[in-house]
């Protein structure tokens, strides 16, 4: 249950930094222990208030840590000396709700227009799951945690609109109030489960087949439990199809400056 990755006592500073300077450029389950981690999703001012709007209609998928200033490149709160177009180790540029390709680096595509959204990760309460003695298999297999796109309708706002993506961890029966009560802590990082058990009933038909990240494996006496995850507005992009969007790519997340503990209720 121990948290292995190389990174995991640096600063998210220290990280950021190798993440600019291309050293790493893999997914971040397990680094800068302590410190919340961030999806994004940035759009042009037009789409700007549909899809604030959309996040505080969603907020277990969407719950919102920052939005930029428009044009800039700097964040305010979440994380100083941060150029948020080189300081995440993976993006996707999207183009009418399609995916055209996925940099280390999109400064060559920054515009003046674009308005960035920093999303909570479920990233976020993996260390405090292994603090309660759960073991969180996508960092002790030391991969991607697996995600899947689901039949949960979002609720629409303005453009906006989609099916829900979820993250999934294995747990031990004996050990599901635990889990849900140490998460439901945190719902500025997605909160509680929005299900547990039977894939089928929320649209999983291959649990080993995740559509984002890897597979985990589940052991004898686990149970499967899905938290709302913030690859939400990436199935929302492909659907609402808005002609410009920035996104990381699943699991390569923004690390933040914020406390884990200054997210707790």
């Amino acid at each position: 249950m121990m948290n292995q990755n190389p990174y995991k006592d640096k600063t998210p500073l220290e990280v950021r930094k190798l993440i600019r300077e291309g050293k790493i450029t893999g997914q971040t389950s397990g680094m800068c222990s302590g410190f919340a981690q961030a999806n994004l999703c940035i759009l042009p001012k037009k789409y700007a208030y549909d899809f604030l709007l959309f996040c505080q209609r969603n907020p277990q998928s969407c719950p919102l840590l920052e939005v930029s200033d428009e044009g800039s490149r700097f964040l305010r709160t979440s994380a100083l000396d941060c150029d948020i177009s080189k300081d995440v180790p993976k993006y996707r540029i999207w183009e009418n709700g399609s995916l055209k390709g996925e940099y280390t680096d999109v400064s060559d595509f920054w515009r003046d227009d674009l308005v960035t959204f920093v999303i909570g990760c479920s990233f976020s309460f993996e260390a405090p799951l292994m603090q309660a003695g759960i073991d969180v298999r996508n960092i002790s297999e030391n991969h991607n945690v697996p995600m899947y796109l689901t039949n949960i309708d979002t609720k629409p706002a303005g453009i906006f609109s989609g099916k829900m993506v979820v993250s999934m961890r294995p747990v031990p029966h004996n050990q599901i109030v635990k889990a849900v009560t140490v998460t439901a802590k945190v719902p500025k990082v997605h909160g509680a489960p929005i299900h547990i058990g039977s894939p089928e009933v929320i649209g999983i038909k291959d649990i080993s087949r995740p559509d984002f990240g890897e597979p985990s494996t589940i052991r004898e006496g686990e149970v499967p439990v899905f938290w709302a995850c913030g690859v939400t507005p990436q199935s929302v992009v492909m659907s609402s199809k808005p002609d410009f969007c920035i996104t990381h790519a699943p699991g390569h997340m923004l690390i933040t400056d914020i406390k884990e503990v200054d997210l707790q209720n």
